[in-house]
């Protein structure tokens, strides 16, 4: 499958679903979920950044084996700066999210900021919004 070219990124604090490219560059360079994602945390976050704060991000990542037939291919990785340490932390898992994400067409979703309640995000394919 590689790559689907789209990144959807979500501002909880605007109410926001956006749509941007995957900046392939980086996606040959830090190949992998884990790597990408990373790559856009680190370029886009300030170090110094509180972990629980409303200026940390939350990337969820597939790669580019995502919702392939290869083994292990159902992988998806959950990266931020983590409260416990405040270094990069990376979480992965397995199961019909990263291969279901894929297939909706996204690489990965960034939520950035803080939203006033409780949302939720909806996915329908190439279309999201935040309901409440």
């Amino acid at each position: 499958m590689g790559w689907t070219g789209k990144i959807l990124r979500v501002n909880l604090s605007a109410g926001s679903c956006t749509s941007e490219a995957t900046n392939m560059q980086w996606a040959n360079d830090y190949m992998g979920q884990r790597g990408l994602a990373t790559k856009y945390l680190v370029e886009e976050t300030d170090p110094r950044v509180d972990p629980l704060s409303a200026d940390n991000k939350m990337i969820f990542a597939t790669g580019p084996l995502t919702g392939t037939i290869a083994p292990t291919s159902g992988r998806w990785s959950v990266v931020c700066k983590g409260p416990l340490t405040g270094a990069i932390a990376c979480s992965n898992s397995g199961g019909f999210f990263g291969a279901e994400l894929k297939n909706a067409g996204w690489d990965m979703i960034i939520f950035e900021g803080k939203s006033s309640g409780p949302v939720y995000l909806d996915i329908n394919n190439d279309e999201a919004e935040l309901k409440d």
